[in-house]
């Protein structure tokens, strides 16, 4: 069967912190007015039960949650990772695996992943609570279109309450001056185009 025959599923990785943070993060999603939003579908890695930045546990997760036979049928399921602090070390070490392993990935957008270098054959974008986190990150890699908050909001506060952090679009290779835009609406647009939306 082929990829194009599946949903894309977006695969949230947590960091480490409070489980309620995402549940919040998924919440402030949806206050964006995007009514086509479906994240009851989503994937949320348990991160209060394994390592966050574990590339191999969240493979086992994606496999047990998408083959319902095999590990091939898994394989036909396009990803979109979202991966938040220490989960951005997990979510690009599982992108890379399963790429590797003949599955696709749609995206991977990093979100406040500072430190953490974005390599793939597939798109990946980033995210970061003040201007310095971004620019500083992107010197391990920018990806594509990227956001930072302007002012910088607290790092756990992008993820609890990314429809109020203000900030920042910015485009790739544009030579015009970055667009203002909150986390959310960036992130929902970029899930709108990477079809994650149904």
């Amino acid at each position: 069967m082929s990829a194009k025959r599946h949903r894309v599923r977006v695969v949230v990785c947590p960091g480490i912190h409070e489980r309620a943070l995402t549940q919040q993060f998924i919440e402030g999603l949806l206050t964006t007015g995007e009514e086509r939003l479906h994240p009851a579908s989503w994937l949320v890695f348990p991160a209060d039960r394994y390592p966050a930045y574990s590339g191999l546990h969240i493979l086992r997760f994606l496999h047990e949650k998408l083959s319902t036979y095999s590990l091939d049928t898994a394989l036909c399921t396009p990803l979109i990772l979202i991966g938040f602090s220490a989960g951005v070390v997990g979510a690009v070490s599982a992108a890379c695996g399963w790429r590797s392993l003949g599955g696709v990935v749609k995206a991977l957008i990093a979100v406040d992943g500072w430190g953490v270098p974005l390599i793939g054959d597939f798109p990946m974008h980033r995210m970061s609570h003040d201007a310095f986190t971004h620019w500083s990150s992107a010197l391990l890699g920018a990806g594509e279109d990227s956001f930072y908050a302007d002012p910088g909001v607290d790092h756990l506060d992008l993820w609890r309450s990314p429809q109020t952090a203000a900030g920042y679009w910015v485009k790739l290779g544009s030579s015009s001056p970055p667009r203002g835009t909150s986390a959310a609406t960036f992130l929902t647009a970029l899930l709108r185009d990477y079809e994650a939306l149904l």
